[in-house]
């Protein structure tokens, strides 16, 4: 009798904990009676059958929930990239913009009175033969008197006739030299250019060396390797950037490193018959695996506190990828860094 009251109980019991030890919705309690045991079974039947059904509506909600999380943090995360992206954008227009006005300012400054000295120095430089000539007409002449004689020995005539000369070379080497200059800055700007103009690029090149040549004349070594290349349509004040960015970068890497051979290669060419390639080789640290998958982020940069803003390199990715280009670092840590540019030599933007 024990056993036959015990038994139904007991398969109750372990219904019940299949159900809640394995989650197993599937069990169903056999019905052998109608009595209060019975009745039992039948209940616990269904509430099986109603927890299977909640535990899977929960799962679809759940599963639903996730996607709706997903989807919302992709979202999330693209809104986020085109917030840095427009960022970027802005700071390089505005910090354009700024360098436009100050190029414009200074070069206009500076032209109208280096036209003036260069001038007045190439007149200056006339007279001073014609006098030159005119005292060798004069002693070939006339007699010199003691007087004039001992006057020519206490300013050493010849010695001031010679430094004369040599200093008015030195005057028009300068002045050309500042004109040069100005001449750099602006092609280096030419932010007055918004359409797609075809240019030379080795003109760009020579423009950002001038402009930096305050960093390169001590200790750095510059290799000019450049090859035969075409016109190249693109947006020039923007290339000239990018080129500025990367031997700057170079610099910067030899130096905080304090390497003893400080050298930047610089080499261009045909990849291809339309597509034009420059590359930036430097003796710097190099970059490891994790540095250089990063270095085209925006605002990521290995430079202290204060000194790098992570802009710069960003920057050239953009305006290469605007030019229909590709830019790409390779490195290997002790030997150095380069980056190879590739352009077509025909754009398909007309403006900016």
């Amino acid at each position: 009798m024990g056993r036959h009251i015990a038994q139904p109980i007991q398969d109750l019991a372990g219904a019940a904990d299949r159900v809640s030890q394995q989650a197993d919705f599937g069990v169903s309690i056999p019905v052998t009676s109608q009595d209060e045991v019975g009745t039992l079974a039948r209940s616990l039947n269904q509430l099986i059958e109603w927890s299977g059904f909640y535990t899977h509506e929960l799962e679809v909600a759940n599963q639903t929930l996730e996607e709706k999380v997903q989807e919302r943090t992709q979202g999330l995360a693209s809104t986020v990239q085109e917030l840095k992206e427009t960022q970027l954008q802005l700071i390089q227009t505005e910090k354009m913009s700024s360098l436009g006005q100050m190029v414009a300012g200074i070069a206009h400054e500076i032209n109208n009175p280096i036209n003036f000295i260069q001038g007045n120095v190439s007149h200056l430089t006339t007279y001073f033969k014609d006098l030159c000539e005119l005292m060798d007409q004069y002693q070939a002449t006339y007699d010199l008197t003691p007087e004039i004689q001992a006057t020519m020995e206490d300013i050493d005539l010849e010695f001031l006739l010679a430094d004369t000369d040599k200093i008015l070379g030195s005057l028009n080497l300068g002045t050309s030299r500042v004109k040069d200059i100005v001449v750099a800055m602006r092609n280096f700007s030419r932010l007055d250019e918004a359409e797609v103009k075809a240019v030379d690029i080795h003109e760009g090149l020579e423009s950002t060396l001038l402009i930096l040549n305050n960093r390169l004349k001590y200790d750095i070594e510059v290799v000019k390797d450049y090859g035969d290349l075409p016109l190249v349509e693109c947006y020039p004040a923007q290339l000239n950037q990018v080129f500025s960015n990367i031997i700057t970068n170079a610099i910067d890497a030899m130096e905080e490193a304090n390497r003893e051979l400080k050298k930047i290669t610089i080499k261009t060419g045909l990849r291809s018959a339309q597509t034009a390639q420059i590359s930036f080789a430097d003796t710097g640290p190099g970059m490891n695996d994790t540095v250089k998958q990063k270095i085209f982020d925006p605002f990521f940069t290995t430079k202290v506190v204060g000194k790098g803003t992570g802009l710069g390199l960003g920057i050239c990715y953009q305006i290469i990828q605007k030019h229909a280009g590709t830019i790409e670092a390779h490195s290997t840590v002790g030997q150095g860094t380069e980056f190879r540019i590739t352009l077509p030599v025909h754009s398909s933007r007309q403006s900016g």
